[in-house]
């Protein structure tokens, strides 16, 4: 039929033809809006996922930013992390490029997790020199290990205690010198708790009172019995002459507080007593209480 012989079509014909052709056109029009709203529903999700990706990207720069604007902020430090919870700052200070940030971001955020501290050698572009060197602050929080290899820890641990010949009930030792020979013959202590005794007293500078034991994770407290402090052997810290970075390198003080310890004797001059730091915020009753046997003016 030719186009023109459409307006010679009885006038009931045109009708059925006319509405014909309208369901056509809706039907096609709602084809392409049913297209139009999955392609932004598809835009939507990808946009999603590039904010995501966006926000550790500008985290890393702006930890970046802060690290070219403080030159006080040394790059290169060392101090115990966790792999699966450092925030960017904090990997930029130990020396890590950028990328590797973003690489590490990108993996914490696809589901990975560093249950060891040889996974973390796989981070893409760390030397072997580098490794070496991060690998003893390396700390796998026990929320991230390997659930059979802590109970196999703690059953190989059970087992050395009962060849370990032990003090008697009420005999003591002294936490301020023993050795790990030593220790391992406290009731409840056998070589791993040993090792972290010692190693959490170095870290220290020395213990002020048996309690700080409990800030060595899961340590039986039915052991804190037997130790004894004759004589405080502590390494002091002279808050007037110690840099900002050898400040925080004291497990009971942060970046934040070293700052601030710092920044009071540029604007006040030397601080004479612990009275004045219970002027700063950033120091707690409780923090102040802890930190108090450890410095000198």
């Amino acid at each position: 039929m030719r186009i023109s012989d459409f307006f010679y079509l009885h006038k009931s014909d045109r009708r059925v033809l006319t509405a014909f052709l309208l369901v056509a056109v809706v039907a096609l029009g709602g084809i392409l809006y049913l297209d139009t709203l999955d392609t932004t529903s598809s835009d939507a999700a990808v946009a999603t996922s590039k904010d995501s990706l966006q926000f550790s990207k500008d985290h890393v720069f702006r930890s970046e930013e802060y690290v070219r604007e403080n030159p006080t902020v040394n790059r290169l430090e060392r101090f115990a992390f966790d792999p699966n919870t450092a925030d960017s700052m904090q990997l930029i200070r130990l020396g890590l490029k950028s990328w590797q940030v973003r690489n590490i971001y990108k993996f914490r955020a696809a589901g990975g997790i560093y249950r060891f501290k040889e996974d973390f050698a796989q981070l893409y572009g760390l030397t072997l020199k580098e490794y070496h060197e991060l690998e003893p602050y390396i700390t796998i929080s026990a929320d991230y290990q390997q659930a059979s290899n802590v109970v196999r820890r703690v059953m190989t641990a059970r087992d050395s205690l009962s060849l370990q010949p032990k003090i008697a009930e009420d005999e003591t030792i002294d936490l301020s010198t023993a050795d790990t020979t030593v220790l391992k013959s406290v009731p409840g202590i056998g070589p791993y708790f040993a090792r972290e005794i010692v190693r959490h007293r170095e870290w220290l500078g020395g213990f002020a009172n048996v309690d700080q034991l409990d800030e060595i994770d899961g340590f039986p407290a039915k052991s804190k019995k037997f130790f004894r402090i004759d004589q405080l052997q502590l390494k002091r810290l002279n808050l007037n002459k110690l840099t900002l970075n050898e400040l925080k390198r004291h497990p009971y003080i942060n970046y934040y507080q070293a700052k601030a310890i710092v920044d009071y004797r540029r604007k006040n001059g030397k601080l004479e007593s612990l009275e004045q730091l219970r002027l700063l915020p950033e120091f707690t009753p409780e923090q102040q209480e802890k930190l108090a046997p450890y410095i000198e003016f």
